[in-house]
């Protein structure tokens, strides 16, 4: 993957600090916000180069919202109904038993557990 500038700018933005989720639109909003002219559709590709380079993880939230997850370890999720914030469930936190056997020659890779919340009523 060639270091462009756009690729360097959201790099810089999604990895620099803590592990975090970003979808395509939260991270234009930030590049924006810091001087970085890019467009959305500049956002989507970068962070798609970025999944395939192995450097992020996408999770599907309700088939119509992409998150970019930088921890690419096997962990799980919890995930805010209300707000749409994503946070990391420790990979050892659980435990999956019963799965059926993969079809001819394929593997699991990793299985992806989203843990819903929404608050309390009174």
């Amino acid at each position: 993957m060639r270091p462009t500038r756009q690729r360097l700018a959201l790099g810089a933005l999604l990895f620099e600090g803590e592990d975090r989720h970003v979808t395509a639109e939260l991270l234009h909003a930030e590049a924006i916000a810091v001087g970085h002219h890019v467009s959305l559709a500049t956002v989507y590709n970068t962070l798609h180069q970025f999944k395939r380079a192995g450097l992020l993880r996408e999770l599907a939230i309700n088939g119509s919202r992409a998150y970019f997850d930088t921890n690419t370890s096997n962990h799980n999720h919890f995930f805010v109904e209300t707000g749409g914030e994503l946070y990391d469930i420790p990979g050892d936190a659980i435990r999956v038993d019963g799965l059926p056997k993969p079809p001819e020659g394929m593997a699991v890779s990793h299985i992806d557990v989203v843990v819903r919340l929404v608050p309390k009523k009174a």
